[in-house]
């Protein structure tokens, strides 16, 4: 019997995981995902995170990104992970489950910081893709702004964010409600990134809120 075109793609996806470079050095490693990677390649070049560094980790689960930052941190209460899945405990890291787009949520991971705003928000965060063109471009502009709301809220003035985007009109709206809030702005495409992936990061320095 011929395979599905689900199966195919599913067994592609193994495939291609087994033969990813990056998905072995993470699983040698005992990183629960390549993505780490992209974040260190970033933190390497730019320095965003150090010993003292406060982190707050968006879109965390599996938790690479938060496994990474606890490792370069000193503390024991200086990276937050939110992700509306689950996700396994990591030393050092606060984990708060629940809906980004949620503004309960938001004040929730306020609160959890004590009124203390942060020196980096990390966001790996995605909609589920539908393949409806204008669902799936209103769920990221709505997550986009969601982050922006936290931002606002949670970020110290001088501080920095690093989210992921995909190219598109989302993307384009994102970057032009980002710049006149950073005193700096990069588009990075780390090498981990897979060469077909249409993902990208903006990176945002400085910053400076609404003023």
């Amino acid at each position: 019997m011929a395979k599905s075109k689900k199966q195919r793609k599913g067994k592609n996806w193994v495939t291609r995981q087994n033969r990813d470079p990056f998905v072995k050095k993470a699983r040698a490693g005992g990183f629960r995902a390549r993505a780490i990677y992209k974040l260190e390649q970033i933190d390497r070049k730019f320095r965003l995170i150090g010993a003292d560094t406060r982190v707050v980790d968006l879109g965390s689960a599996p938790g690479s990104w938060s496994q990474y930052a606890a490792g370069r941190v000193k503390g024991v209460d200086q990276v937050v992970a939110v992700d509306l899945l689950p996700m396994e405990a990591i030393p050092g890291v606060a984990f708060i489950q629940g809906d980004f787009t949620d503004n309960e949520l938001i004040q929730r991971v306020l609160e959890h910081l004590g009124g203390q705003k942060v020196d980096l928000v990390l966001s790996d965060m995605a909609p589920n893709i539908t393949g409806i063109r204008a669902t799936d471009q209103a769920r990221s502009e709505l997550i986009q702004e969601s982050l922006l709301v936290f931002c606002a809220q949670g970020l110290r003035p001088g501080g920095a964010l690093l989210t992921k985007l995909f190219e598109g009109e989302a993307a384009v709206k994102m970057r032009a409600q980002l710049k006149p809030l950073f005193r700096q702005f990069q588009v990075i495409k780390p090498d981990a990134s897979r060469s077909e992936s249409k993902e990208i990061f903006i990176l945002a320095k400085g910053y400076t809120g609404n003023k």
